[in-house]
């Protein structure tokens, strides 16, 4: 009898060394804020960054999904842009522009190793864009214009949890962003 309650306890042991602990899991909130290097919102000859883009979001484990876990939450992030021209007739010109991105995130969490939270994801939401004139221009062209329309991304990212509530974050994607580097804090 002796025996079994050793092998009993054995098996016990080893099979809470060999589980991955998921990082995240359902009903986790975690806050996540990031910079974005590079982005897909001003990418023609003459545009030049002013802000890049910053952004936080939150999100909330939902549901067990299958072998992971489905998250949801929200989405904000501003950014700036401007575009100049040096003519010989006019002098030099331009626009300057402002972005204010919120959109709601959907994200799959599937965890392959320990304290690594790895999920792939989308957003949908909505980019303000508002414009103003830079330069030399006539005073009769002086003018300002704003504008909105409908945003989305999709990427894949990672949070390595260096503490139980402190991670770094990075998701690498096509958006406002395509790479978003920054940390999360689980709440």
């Amino acid at each position: 009898m002796r025996n079994h309650k050793i092998i009993i306890v054995a098996l016990l042991f080893f099979s809470a060394v060999c589980v991955n602990a998921q990082p995240f899991v359902v009903k986790d909130k975690v806050i996540n804020i990031g910079i974005g290097l590079g982005s897909t919102l001003y990418s023609g000859t003459g545009y030049k960054m002013t802000l890049p883009p910053i952004s936080g979001s939150f999100e909330y484990g939902l549901m067990d999904l299958g072998p992971g876990v489905l998250g949801i939450g929200g989405y904000f992030g501003i950014s700036g842009y401007k575009w100049e021209y040096n003519d010989p007739v006019y002098g030099k010109y331009g626009w300057k522009y402002s972005n204010f991105t919120f959109g709601v995130r959907g994200n799959y969490h599937y965890s392959f190793v320990d304290k690594l939270d790895t999920y792939g994801g989308m957003m949908l939401g909505y980019n303000i864009v508002t414009s103003k004139t830079i330069g030399d221009w006539p005073p009769e062209w002086n003018m300002s214009a704003n504008s909105s329309s409908f945003a989305w991304s999709i990427y894949a990212g990672a949070r390595y949890y260096f503490t139980e509530k402190f991670a770094a974050m990075a998701e690498l994607g096509y958006g406002v962003a395509i790479l978003n580097l920054g940390i999360a804090l689980k709440l």
